[in-house]
């Protein structure tokens, strides 16, 4: 299950790090967290799941939530660099990869 339908809150820290408060399989909040680096790259400007490090070459990387109240997903955006070194729009749906383990986040691959 995706992470953000058992969300009470969530939200981006220090640019890479994913905290949420999520329910577990009894109702229960739980204080979770993911570090978006240890499983999303950067693909010459285009977020890559699976990579890694993404981070190391992005600028105002946002988390938006995107969409209406219960059809809200959640929104990584950033400006990735490419191999010329430009710097370019990117977005990735973390809804896509990123769930919740009885009140913990993780990564599906």
């Amino acid at each position: 299950m995706s992470f953000h339908l058992s969300a009470v809150s969530y939200e981006l820290e220090d640019g890479h790090i994913l905290k949420a408060v999520l329910r577990d399989a009894d109702g229960e909040e739980q204080d979770a967290e993911l570090d978006l680096n240890a499983y999303i790259g950067n693909n010459d400007g285009s977020f890559e799941w699976g990579g890694e490090n993404f981070f190391d070459s992005a600028e105002e990387v946002e988390l938006h939530r995107e969409g209406e109240d219960d059809d809200e997903i959640p929104v990584l955006r950033a400006r990735l660099g490419t191999v010329d070194g430009e710097q370019v729009d990117a977005d990735v749906n973390l809804a896509e990869r990123i769930g919740n383990d009885n009140g913990t986040l993780i990564f599906q691959a």
